[in-house]
C-alpha cells in the first residue's frame, strides 16, 4: 500500500496535482485503497475509485484535464486490456447487429427523464455550436442549422437521419426547411419520444440498425452515431450511406474523433458508459470514405464541446433532486465522472468533433462553406 500511495503520489505531484492538497484541482483521497486501485487498473481503477467515494476533487474535470494533458492515466497504472479482451476484438465484430444493442440497453435507454433535464429543449446529445450563443438552448439551434445550411436543404427533399437519437434535429429540419425526415434509431425509448416529438410533421422514425437500411434520399445525415459503429464496420456503414445517397446528392457526418488510430476506447468509458463504442481516426475514416465517397469539407469544432458538456453537467447536478428517485448515488457520482471526464478530454484536444460533407463522383457542383 505504501508503494503505490508513494508512486500515484508522486506522478500526481509532477503534473501539479496535490493528495489531500488544498487546491480546486487537487485530490482528496478518502480510503487508501483508491492507490492500489490505480496502480493496477489504471484509467478504470480511476473511475471505478471515484464511483465507490474513495477520492473526491472540489474541480473533477480541471483535475481530470490536468491528468489527460500530462498522460498520467497512461502512466499510473496498467491500461491495456486483458488477452481475453485481445482475443474477442479479434475474433468477434464487437458491433454487430446484435451486440449494436448494448449500448442502447447501457446508456440511451436509461430513461428519457435523465436526458430531458440534461439537454436542451430539442434534446440534442451531441455538440453545440457556440459562436454567437449565450446559452445551451441557442447553442444548439446554432449547430442544427450549421447542419442544415451546409446540407443545403431544399424543400420536399427526402433526408434520411441516421441515428436520429430523440428526433430533435428531424423536427427542426421539416419546420424551417420543408423536407421529409426519415429517422432511425435501435433505442425504443428513443424511437417513441420521437414518434411523439415529431407528431404532425413529415417525420417517419424507423427502429432499426443503420445496416438494414434501403430506399433513395436527397440528403443523409449522421449526428453522433458513427462512435458505435467500429472499426470493422467503417466501410460498409459508407457504402450502406453511398447507397441510399442520390447522385447529386449531400452526406454530413458529424462525430467524435480521435488523434491517433486505435481499435478500442477508455475502458472505463466501455465498461460503463459506451460498451463497445470507439472513436475513428482521421485515417480510419479516410480508408472508408476512399472509393465511395469524394470529401468536399472538413471541420473540426472540438473546442465548442467542452463548454456543451459543461453545460450539461450542471443541468444534471442541479435538476438531479427532479430524478434521484430512479436512480442512486452510485449512479450520480459514475454520470459525473463521466460528463467531467469527456469535457476534459476535449479541453485537452485528445479528442475532436469533426464534421464532412461528403458527394458522390455524380455531384459535379463547386461545394461551398456557408458563411458562419
Amino acid at each position: 500500500m505504501k508503494n503505490s500511495k508513494t508512486i500515484i503520489e508522486n506522478l500526481a505531484l509532477a503534473v501539479g496535482i496535490l493528495a489531500n492538497g488544498k487546491g480546486d484541482a487537487d485530490l482528496f483521497v478518502h480510503d487508501a485503497k483508491f492507490y492500489d486501485a490505480v496502480l493496477r487498473k489504471g484509467s478504470l481503477g480511476l473511475g471505478e475509485s471515484y464511483m465507490a467515494g474513495w477520492w473526491d476533487s472540489a474541480c473533477l474535470d480541471t483535475l481530470l484535464y490536468k491528468m489527460i494533458r500530462a498522460g498520467l492515466q497512461q502512466r499510473a497504472g496498467n491500461t491495456q486490456p486483458s488477452w481475453i479482451d485481445h482475443l474477442k476484438e479479434k475474433l468477434i465484430n464487437l458491433q454487430s447487429v446484435t451486440r449494436a444493442r448494448e449500448v442502447a440497453k447501457k446508456h440511451y435507454n436509461l430513461g428519457n427523464e435523465l436526458f430531458e433535464v440534461m439537454l436542451d429543449s430539442y434534446m440534442q446529445y451531441s455538440c453545440a455550436y457556440w459562436d454567437n450563443a449565450q446559452n445551451l438552448e441557442q447553442a444548439q439551434l446554432n449547430k442544427m442549422e450549421l447542419i442544415c445550411k451546409k446540407l443545403k436543404l431544399v424543400e420536399g427533399q427526402q433526408l434520411l437521419d441516421i441515428g436520429c437519437g430523440w428526433g430533435g434535429f428531424a423536427r427542426y429540419a421539416s419546420e424551417n426547411y420543408g423536407v421529409h425526415v426519415t429517422g432511425i434509431t435501435i433505442s425504443y425509448p428513443q424511437a417513441k419520444f420521437a414518434e411523439r416529438y415529431c407528431s404532425g410533421l413529415p417525420v417517419e422514425i424507423k427502429l432499426q440498425d443503420y445496416r438494414k437500411l434501403s430506399g433513395s434520399f436527397d440528403r443523409i445525415v449522421s449526428v453522433g452515431m458513427f462512435e458505435h459503429v467500429g472499426y470493422k464496420n467503417y466501410k460498409v456503414f459508407m457504402e450502406v450511406a453511398r447507397r441510399c445517397l442520390k447522385g447529386e446528392g449531400l452526406f454530413l457526418l458529424h462525430c467524435i474523433g480521435g488523434n491517433y488510430t486505435t481499435t478500442r476506447t477508455d475502458q472505463w468509458i466501455n465498461r460503463y458508459i459506451f460498451p463497445n463504442g470507439m472513436l475513428p481516426s482521421i485515417e480510419q475514416i479516410g480508408a472508408a470514405i476512399a472509393g465511395r465517397f469524394i470529401l468536399q469539407d472538413w471541420q473540426n469544432l472540438g473546442p465548442h464541446y467542452d463548454k456543451t458538456i459543461m453545460h450539461w453537467l450542471t443541468n444534471f447536478k442541479e435538476n438531479w433532486s427532479k430524478i434521484k428517485g430512479k436512480y442512486d448515488g452510485r449512479f450520480y457520482r459514475m454520470w459525473e465522472y463521466y460528463l467531467s471526464l469527456s469535457a476534459a478530454s476535449f479541453r485537452a484536444r485528445s479528442n475532436q468533433l469533426w464534421q464532412l460533407v461528403l458527394t458522390t463522383e455524380q455531384f459535379q457542383d463547386e461545394y461551398i462553406r456557408v458563411a458562419q
